[in-house]
């Protein structure tokens, strides 16, 4: 939801004229969009998105735990996000703006995708707090069947 806010803000000053969800399912795949009543377009290309994002931020869950624990891997994974749709996916569907300079818009998604990345990458509350801050979470779980003063 964060990425929602962003890419808003970003079209609301003009800085992304179209998202790319919404530049997928206009020219890319409209078909997918026939089905879905005209006032529901909306809902359903950020359904769709969320999705995708879900999708990825599983994908990154599913990297090696040494990997994710590097601090710079979760914006480092949204930028190569980014990069797939803007170099790969974009040109492949046929998407007009893959065809031309835009600077300004793709910046803007950069740094989109490069928040995305933090949120998915953002270490678990033990690794920020440490073993040190005494929290209930620092203790292993008891094994099955054993009560706590056993």
């Amino acid at each position: 939801m964060a990425m929602t806010g962003m890419r808003q803000l970003a079209v609301g000053i003009g800085a992304i004229e179209r998202t790319p969800p919404a530049a997928i399912l206009h020219e890319g795949v409209p078909a997918a969009l026939e089905a879905v009543p005209e006032h529901r377009r909306t809902a359903a290309i950020e359904l769709a998105h969320w999705a995708y994002g879900s999708a990825a931020g599983l994908a990154f869950g599913l990297r090696p735990g040494r990997i994710r624990r590097w601090r710079v891997s979760g914006p480092l994974y949204g930028i190569a996000a980014w990069g797939m749709f803007e170099f790969a996916i974009a040109p492949v569907l046929g998407l007009s703006h893959a065809e031309r300079s835009r600077p300004r818009e793709r910046t803007a998604l950069l740094v989109d995708h490069a928040v995305f990345g933090l949120i998915v990458g953002a270490p678990d509350e033990a690794t920020v707090a440490g073993p040190e801050s005494g929290g209930a979470g620092d203790e292993p779980d008891p094994e099955p069947g054993s009560t706590p003063d056993s």
